[in-house]
């Protein structure tokens, strides 16, 4: 395994912070690493920088001599005058690169509903961020870097980007450094981790998952390092404190000693955190929608018949393809816009918090300060039992002191996100109505974000492309396909597998004299590649299910020893419960090892 590119005690400065210093670390043939930290501690300035987009201050990158490198960055550098085609293969032939049946697939999943021959200015953000991902994909490289390659995505795309990526280079060939906040995507696609935080980059096994697991089992030990070094600064600090007279007595290399002590001190890394907040009484109704159908002026039905009871204390996930009208949902049940037919009743307790995925409210207030929008809510609110301000709330949400008098216009991203949130929630809403609130926010404030809406008493309605953030904090989750909305128990599994049925009944449709033909030529394994998507994503879904009832077994004994063994009714129903729960493991257990068999798991 060889390198592929080297840093060398890298450094680098932005007016006003620090991002990395002395940093050496290398990027070998066949990794898939995944970049993590928190917004403004430099992940894009490290991607940057390995790409040779950006110079560093100190130091040097060396790329493998003869190596292709694919970047891309988190906006494009399209030609609004280019044509679709060029922007994506520039000057190459189309014959060398249409007869690609990769290059094709590409295509069709990234770019199928665009114009070839458009002009790149006329299009959306969202589509010009997914031609400017095809470019990189439709190209060889020996390198990818990619910053935030999921964004303006659906969960479908996502899915196939992901499988995309992991099939791309065959084992211990190529290498991926990737730049998300997609915890998902991290999880199926890198086998590496690198944290970027305190002007450092601190390098972990595995993905996601093994890397919280990491860092937690770090951060213990080096609490427990702590809290003896504190002992001994304290016993120190005693000792120093008796005075003149006794230090002079003493011999000198304990007083430098001690004062080491004082002088490493190390400053704590800014912990983000926010309780809950009070909100107002909900009644019984919140939300009825009642054939509810709306369609834009001389544009076909967005919503189409939806029947709808939401009550106190729903937690609903709302999934949809990027068009499908999930915005327009929201819009309609919260009253922002009237229905074309149909009715919609709002209870009249109800009090929403709203936050669009463009943050509309802050987009107003551009040349406002922080200060001077946090002056518009109450000076002071009741969270874990104390009282506390809103610029105390900001801050423990990772704003700093200096940063209140920035003007909004100045925020990052994330920062803007944030203080739309805190926003939100100060309003003290008992029905949160939440577009895509994970753009924009790095992985720590994610979970900051969860833990809030994990407490959240109230109705809570969110739309998400980001799958751990639907799956951890929200009870059920509901499908907006072609106008209607679905239930579907088994969340984004359950999503994704309806759309491959939805488009497979098209393609059916649209090329039934294919099919006099036979079906597709299968894979090796004998598995076609549509064949292997699903199979996957039932074993997956198989696996986190055992994951989930591990300890479901033991639960149930426990709770069975506890009954009284005179009451033979609750015995028995103690020991048809562990027998349910057992036959469910085995069924489970069986499947999972077909699956595992049919796609070649060892």
């Amino acid at each position: 395994m060889g390198i592929l590119i080297g840093l060398e005690h890298v450094g680098h400065e932005w007016p006003g912070k620090r991002v990395l210093e002395d940093q050496t670390i290398g990027i070998n043939e066949g990794e898939r690493i995944g970049i993590v930290g928190r917004n403004g501690d430099g992940k894009s300035t490290l991607l940057e920088i390995v790409g040779h987009v950006l110079d560093p201050d100190a130091g040097t990158v060396t790329w493998r001599r003869g190596i292709s490198v694919g970047y891309l960055g988190q906006s494009d550098e399209l030609g609004d005058k280019d044509s679709v085609r060029r922007a994506i293969f520039g000057d190459v032939p189309e014959y060398t690169w249409a007869s690609d049946a990769r290059i094709r697939a590409i295509l069709d999943e990234l770019v199928g509903d665009l114009d070839l021959d458009g002009l790149v200015g006329e299009l959306s953000g969202g589509q010009r961020r997914r031609v400017d991902l095809c470019r990189v994909l439709c190209h060889t490289w020996d390198v990818i870097l990619m910053d935030e390659p999921t964004n303006h995505l659906d969960l479908a795309a996502i899915e196939w980007l992901a499988d995309h990526l992991k099939r791309r280079w065959p084992a211990g060939e190529g290498a991926l450094l990737v730049v998300t906040h997609d915890r998902w995507f991290l999880d199926e696609v890198c086998e590496h981790m690198w944290e970027v935080h305190d002007r450092r980059i601190e390098p972990f096994e595995g993905g996601y998952s093994a890397y919280i697991q990491q860092r937690v089992e770090r951060e213990r030990q080096a609490a427990v390092i702590e809290e003896r070094r504190q002992n001994t600064l304290r016993k120190e600090l005693n000792w120093l404190a008796h005075g003149a007279k006794a230090r002079t007595s003493k011999p000198k290399f304990r007083i430098e000693a001690a004062r080491a002590l004082i002088a490493n001190d190390p400053p704590l890394r800014n912990p983000l955190e926010l309780k809950r907040l009070a909100v107002s009484r909900l009644g019984k109704q919140v939300i009825e929608m009642k054939d509810v159908c709306f369609a834009y002026a001389n544009g076909p039905r967005v919503i189409d018949g939806v029947d709808w009871l939401i009550g106190p204390g729903d937690r609903y996930g709302i999934l949809g393809a990027n068009g499908a009208g999930k915005s327009t949902l929201l819009a309609l049940m919260t009253g922002a816009l009237a229905p074309t037919s149909g009715t919609v009743k709002i209870g009249a307790s109800v009090r929403f918090g709203f936050m669009s995925q463009h943050l509309d409210a802050l987009g107003e207030k551009d040349d406002w300060r922080v200060l001077e929008v946090l002056g518009r809510y109450k000076r002071s609110y009741l969270v874990g039992g104390k009282m506390q301000s809103p610029t105390q709330l900001i801050e423990r949400l990772g704003f700093e002191q200096r940063e209140l008098q920035n003007f909004i216009k100045d925020l990052s991203g994330g920062q803007r996100r944030r203080l739309a949130l805190l926003c939100v929630i100060l309003e003290e809403p008992n029905v949160l109505v939440l577009d895509e609130p994970g753009n924009d926010l790095d992985t720590d404030m994610l979970a900051v974000m969860e833990d809030l809406l994990d407490s959240w008493p109230g109705t809570l309605l969110v739309v998400s492309h980001d799958r751990y953030l639907m799956e951890r904090v929200t009870d059920d989750q509901f499908a907006l396909i072609d106008g209607h909305v679905r239930h579907v128990p088994g969340g984004v599994d359950e999503y994704l597998r309806l759309l491959d049925e939805k488009d497979d009944g098209s393609s059916a449709a649209a090329a039934p004299e294919a099919q006099k033909d036979g079906p597709s030529r299968p894979a090796a394994s004998g598995l076609t590649n549509q064949e292997r998507r699903e199979l996957k994503k039932r074993f997956d879904a198989v696996s986190r299910k055992l994951e989930k009832t591990a300890g479901e077994p033991d639960r149930l004994r426990a709770e069975m020893a506890a009954v009284d063994a005179s009451d033979y009714a609750a015995l028995m129903a103690a020991q048809e419960a562990l027998d349910a729960c057992l036959a469910e493991r085995e069924d489970l257990e069986d499947e999972w090892l077909e699956l595992s068999e049919r796609l070649g798991i060892e």
